[in-house]
């Protein structure tokens, strides 16, 4: 899935098939969040008045290649976790050991936008610092990264909520939950932070 063109996954998303849905497109969004960061460091490394950054800056490129490229698999891996609980979901709800497949699937299905969130996080934290090292010529990118990371961490909530709200095991998943809204409300403020401090910088606030 994640091989298709921007107007193909769009298109696809837009149907009636159920991936992409929720989980890939935060997936996708966020692989598009961490290419923006790329592009700041691309733009800002070997310019003369950032050359005391440029290992930082490289390393940081490589950090957002990596969760780019992990953030493409997650589209894949959304749509590979949602397809068992699919299947379940048709089986009798008398049928055997239908219970405990329900509770394996669902798990499964709640890693995937777990993990898309947490890469959200870094993407944020590394903009943090973009922001800040990064070439004011790209600093506006900087500022659409994190706020499409933060987009893409709230579409990953609400995609984890979904699958723990139908647990039986109430303890692993009200873990889950505060995992997620525990990073939720953290990062959510840093990127607003983040945002707002470039706006400024932008309009001489």
């Amino acid at each position: 899935m994640d091989k298709k063109s921007i107007r193909e996954f769009a298109e696809l998303a837009a149907s009636k098939e159920p991936v992409p849905g929720g989980g890939g497109v935060s997936a996708a969004v966020g692989a598009l969040a961490s290419s923006l960061g790329e592009m700041v460091t691309n733009l800002t490394i070997g310019k003369p008045k950032y050359i005391m950054y440029s290992t930082e800056l490289s390393d940081i490129r490589k950090e957002l290649d990596i969760i780019r490229n992990n953030l493409l698999g997650c589209i894949n891996g959304d749509a590979e976790a949602f397809r068992p609980l699919a299947e379940v979901y048709a089986l009798p709800k008398d049928s055997e050991g239908y219970e405990e497949k329900m509770e394996g699937c669902l798990r499964t299905a709640a890693s995937s936008p777990l993990l898309i969130l947490k890469y959200c996080t870094r993407i944020i934290e590394l903009d943090e610092r973009l922001a800040l090292i990064g070439s004011k010529l790209s600093v506006s990118d900087a500022a659409t990264s994190v706020m499409l990371a933060h987009g893409a961490m709230y579409g990953a909530y609400v995609n984890i909520l979904v699958n723990t709200r139908l647990m039986k095991d109430r303890e692993y998943a009200e873990s889950l939950d505060k995992e997620a809204v525990d990073l939720l409300d953290e990062y959510s403020v840093l990127a607003l932070n983040v945002y707002d401090d470039i706006c400024k910088r932008l309009t001489n606030g």
